[in-house]
């Protein structure tokens, strides 16, 4: 699954919930959730804002730091501060799901058929639009998540897309040099033809391309650039994991041994509190 390639801070507490105590072990308040694996840091941060968590009984601000001594408390429900083991497991999603839990529109979405946790929440290590299958990761860990999505790790991304139209040596010139999108400068740092004759059919090629970021339909948006149009697209790679061929869409696997220090030094993180 993986190739061998290799692709406490100390402050004041905030006036608020936890106000007029200085500590030398305080750390951000929704950095300690989200390393319970309550969520990820953006998410804590919106209850934060809603008033569903309270620090020693006071509803919790922006900007709280709190200590081992402190009282959590999530929607009135006191919050075990021991160390959960965490989890991280690979998730070959199909089309036809979308990366959020919440849809006005009812669509299915990949939580649905992730394994049920206790006192913890899958957190997305990134997203695929609803069209786009492949390669998710998911975590309990949220100082996991949180690594692997910030820009500063450059993790590639690799993705297999068939693509509409006329492909020029001048237009992937252009992709591997840099377009401007609306959103700035992008540009795959790889690209490579099918290596199959079943994978060119007429008008309809496909290439593996890679990025080192993830920004939103930006494959898509590369290619239309260019006036071509992408008819498929999947995920096939994350850093140094690939999809088990054994994984077929809508399944996923528990990360182990290899697999789970090679997600972890990814993020340059050490594999601590895991199965």
């Amino acid at each position: 699954m993986a190739d061998s390639r290799k692709h406490h801070r100390s402050g004041k507490r905030s006036n608020g919930s936890g106000a007029g105590r200085q500590t030398s072990a305080s750390e951000k308040l929704q950095k300690v959730l989200a390393n319970l694996g309550l969520g990820s840091r953006r998410t804590l941060e919106t209850w934060i804002s809603e008033g569903r968590i309270r620090v020693n009984g006071k509803v919790a601000t922006l900007g709280d730091r709190v200590s081992e001594d402190d009282q959590l408390q999530v929607d009135g429900r006191s919050v075990r501060r021991q160390q959960r083991k965490h989890r991280v497991i690979l998730y070959n999603k199909p089309t036809g799901e979308i990366c959020s839990r919440d849809d006005p529109e009812g669509r299915p979405h990949v939580f649905r058929r992730l394994p049920k946790l206790s006192q913890q929440r899958w957190i997305a290590v990134g997203r695929l639009d609803f069209n786009t299958s492949g390669l998710l990761l998911f975590t309990t860990d949220g100082a996991l998540a949180n690594r692997l999505m910030h820009p500063s790790t450059n993790i590639d991304r690799e993705y297999a897309v068939r693509v509409n139209g006329e492909v020029t040596d001048e237009v992937l010139e252009r992709l591997r040099d840099g377009v401007l999108l609306e959103d700035g400068l992008a540009r795959f740092s790889d690209i490579q033809p099918g290596r199959d004759e079943d994978e060119r059919d007429g008008t309809n090629q496909w290439y593996y391309v890679v990025l080192m970021e993830g920004r939103n339909r930006e494959v898509r948006r590369l290619w239309e650039s260019q006036g071509l149009s992408v008819s498929r697209l999947k995920r096939v790679r994350f850093g140094t994991l690939f999809i088990p061929s054994k994984i077929r869409a809508g399944q996923w696997i528990d990360l182990k041994g290899r697999d789970l220090d090679a997600v972890y030094a990814l993020a340059d993180l050490q594999a601590a509190n895991t199965d």
